[in-house]
């Protein structure tokens, strides 16, 4: 990878990591924001728990994708956290709330470029080990 896209990489990795911890994180306080009200509608009348208990669940899934993100496996993390997000974004529409929507869109779109930013990361690496390894064996 290009030196100059380390740290902006770097940043997107750890704020992508961060929020989907502290978003999780919050299902259980709703500090930031009342979770259960962008709950649609549609989906809270299909739910076969509670608005509460199903704002719970997805505190516990987005804990586990953002320490995924954060080390445990960044790569599928960040694809998870990708589709996840248009999952989210999909309620959000069907409940109204099209300017929520956009965002998480957006924030899909950059867990999507850390997943693929990842794997270029590996194959790059990879190969340079390859080339590494050869060398040495010469």
């Amino acid at each position: 990878m290009d030196k100059r896209l380390e740290t902006p990489f770097r940043i997107l990795h750890v704020t992508l990591g961060l929020t989907a911890t502290l978003a999780g994180l919050d299902k259980f306080f709703n500090l930031l924001a009342d979770w259960g009200s962008y709950v649609s509608p549609t989906a809270a009348a299909l739910l076969p728990v509670s608005v509460q208990t199903f704002m719970g669940a997805v505190g516990l899934i987005e804990i586990a994708v953002g320490a995924a993100i954060l080390g445990l496996a960044p790569r599928l993390g960040a694809y998870v956290a990708s589709a996840w997000l248009l999952l989210v974004a999909a309620n959000l529409a069907l409940g109204g709330h099209f300017d929520v929507a956009v965002r998480d869109v957006a924030m899909s779109v950059a867990a999507f470029t850390l997943a693929r930013g990842l794997e270029v990361l590996a194959t790059t690496k990879a190969v340079a080990g390859a080339r590494t390894s050869r060398t040495v064996a010469a």
